[in-house]
C-alpha cells in the first residue's frame, strides 16, 4: 500500500497525454496476441474454467471496446465548463483502488478495472481469486515491462501476493480508498461492510423473452453464441429462456438447429443429480462444456456429444427448482409462457428466487415491448435482439460502455446501476460561480397540486 501510495502520487502530476500512455500500455499489456494467448491458456490451465479460443476473444475484445470509450475522454483537469450553470468541474485521482476479480475472468476482469484505475491516475492492486492469481500476476508483469517503455512506475500496478487470504483481502479493501468488486456475493457483502467506498455486482441469472414476433432463427443464433461462449462463465449468460406459447415448439427447433439439446424428463433428473447435488451447485461442472456435463450425469447419447448447450423444462421457482437459477455452465431452463404479459410474471418469479438487478434479454419484432420491460421489471438493463453476455457488458454495435463488472442497482443490493466505467474511478471538484437568480414563483410551482388538493 505504501509503495501504490508513492506510485501514485507521481501519477497524480501525469497531464493528459501521458494518463492516456499509461492506458495503451496496460491495454496493450493485454491485447498483444502472444501475451493474450498466453493469458487465456494461462486461465483455463489454472482455474478449469472456459476456454482458450473464448478468452482469448473476450481479452481482446473486451480491452479493445473499453480502449475505444476512453479514447478522447478527458480526465485530468478541467473536464466540463459550462457557462449556463456557472460550474466548471476537475477530475481528480481517488488514490489507491483495490479491485477484487473473479476466478471466472483471471485476465479480462482485471485488465478492464486496471485500465479503468489508471484512466483516473490511480494505483490498483489487485485482490484475484487464488485460482485466477497466476494470470493476474503474469498480467502485472506484462503491464510493467510496457511501463518501462514510458518510463511510469510498476507499483501503479500491483497485485496481491500468494497465498492470497479472506484476511489479506479484507485489510486491502479497509486502507484501500476505493474498492470494485466482482465475483461472489460474499465479496461483495465483505466490500460493502469494509468502511471504504465500494462498488459491487449483483448476483446474475439472466432470463430471456422469445416472443412470437421474434425472428425464431436470428434469436436461438444469438442465446447459442452467448450461452455456450467461454462455457458460460459470464453473469450475463442466459440461465432461463421463457418462449411465447405461439412459437414454443417451433423454437424448440430452432434451437436445436443453433446446437442445444432437448432433455427428456429421465435425462433432467439425472442431470439435476449431478449438476446441483445436495440442492447446491456443484463446482466441478461449473463452466465445462456441454458434452461433459452430460457425460458426468451419466447421459451417454451420440446427440449429447456435439452439444453446444443443454435444455431442460421448468415451471418453478426457488431452491426447490434449482434449475431456476444461476447454473453458471451450458444449461438452459425452458419457461413456456401463454402470453407476453405471463412472460413478464415468470420472469419476476426467477428474479424473486436470484439475479434481480441485473438484466433482461428479449428477442422481438415488438419495439414497445423494451420499454414496458424496463418499467416494470427489476432489471438495471433491457438487451433487445442480442446475444446477451456479448451485449450487456458494452458491444461495438450498442451504446453500454464496455465493461465485466455490471451494478444492479438496490434490486441487487449494490450502490449503482451502471457498468462500471472510468468516471467511478474520477473524483470531481465543481467550480460554483454566482449567475442571475432564478428563484421560481410559488403559484407557479405549486398549481398543479393546488388545483387537485386546495391549500
Amino acid at each position: 500500500m505504501a509503495r501504490a501510495r508513492r506510485a501514485q502520487a507521481i501519477a497524480a502530476r501525469y497531464d493528459q497525454e501521458m494518463t492516456d500512455l499509461l492506458v495503451a500500455a496496460a491495454g496493450w499489456a493485454i491485447m498483444e496476441p502472444q501475451r493474450n494467448r498466453e493469458l487465456a491458456e494461462l486461465a483455463v490451465a489454472e482455474t478449469g474454467l472456459g476456454n482458450v479460443r473464448d478468452k482469448i476473444a473476450k481479452n481482446h475484445r473486451k480491452t479493445l471496446g473499453l480502449l475505444r470509450d476512453l479514447a478522447g475522454a478527458r480526465s485530468v483537469g478541467i473536464i466540463s465548463d459550462t457557462q449556463e450553470t456557472g460550474i466548471t468541474e476537475i477530475a481528480r485521482p481517488i488514490g489507491v483502488v483495490a479491485a477484487v476479480t473473479p476466478s471466472t475472468n483471471p485476465g479480462a476482469t482485471p485488465a478492464n478495472k486496471i485500465i479503468n484505475a489508471l484512466k483516473g491516475r490511480n494505483a490498483v492492486i489487485v485482490a484475484s481469486s487464488p485460482k485466477g492469481f497466476g494470470v493476474a500476476e503474469r498480467l502485472a508483469a506484462f503491464i510493467h515491462a510496457e511501463f518501462d517503455k514510458i518510463g511510469a512506475p510498476h507499483d501503479l500496478v500491483q497485485v496481491l501476493p500468494a497465498p492470497i487470504n479472506k484476511e489479506m483481502t479484507l485489510e486491502l479493501m479497509r486502507q484501500a480508498d476505493l474498492i470494485v468488486a466482482t465475483g461472489s456475493q460474499a465479496n461483495i457483502r465483505a466490500a460493502y461492510a469494509s468502511g471504504t467506498p465500494a462498488f459491487g455486482v449483483g448476483a446474475g441469472n439472466v432470463a430471456s423473452i422469445v416472443d412470437r414476433s421474434a425472428d425464431l432463427d436470428e434469436a436461438a443464433g444469438a442465446i447459442a453464441l452467448s450461452k455456450a461462449f467461454d462455457n458460460a462463465t459470464s453473469c450475463s449468460s442466459e440461465n432461463s429462456l421463457i418462449l411465447d406459447a405461439a412459437i414454443y415448439e417451433p423454437m424448440l427447433t430452432a434451437l436445436a438447429r443453433a446446437g442445444g439439446v432437448l432433455l427428456d424428463a429421465a435425462e433432467r433428473e439425472r442431470l439435476q443429480a449431478a449438476l446441483f447435488p445436495g440442492g447446491k451447485l456443484a463446482p466441478s461442472l461449473i463452466a465445462k462444456d456441454a458434452p461433459h456435463i452430460a457425460a458426468s450425469a451419466d447421459l451417454d447419447h451420440p446427440r449429447l456429444r456435439e452439444a453446444r448447450f443443454l435444455m431442460v423444462t421448468e415451471t418453478g421457482f426457488g431452491a426447490a427448482h434449482p434449475f431456476s437459477g444461476e447454473k453458471l455452465s451450458p444449461v438452459l431452463a425452458l419457461y413456456r409462457a401463454a402470453s407476453f404479459e405471463d412472460a413478464m410474471r415468470i420472469v419476476e418469479g426467477i428474479y424473486a428466487y436470484q439475479g434481480a438487478g441485473h438484466s433482461v434479454g428479449l428477442h422481438s419484432g415488438v419495439e414497445a415491448q423494451a420499454l414496458e420491460l424496463g418499467l416494470r421489471l427489476p432489471v438495471a438493463r433491457v438487451i433487445v435482439n442480442q446475444a446477451h453476455c456479448i451485449a450487456t457488458g458494452g458491444s461495438f454495435d450498442n451504446g453500454l460502455p464496455f465493461s465485466l463488472s455490471m451494478g444492479c442497482g438496490s434490486w441487487g443490493r449494490n450502490s449503482s446501476t451502471d457498468n462500471l466505467n472510468y468516471r467511478h474511478f474520477l473524483n470531481i471538484t465543481r467550480i460554483a460561480r454566482r449567475m442571475p437568480e432564478r428563484v421560481p414563483d410559488e403559484a407557479e410551482i405549486f398549481a398543479s397540486y393546488f388545483a387537485k388538493a386546495g391549500r
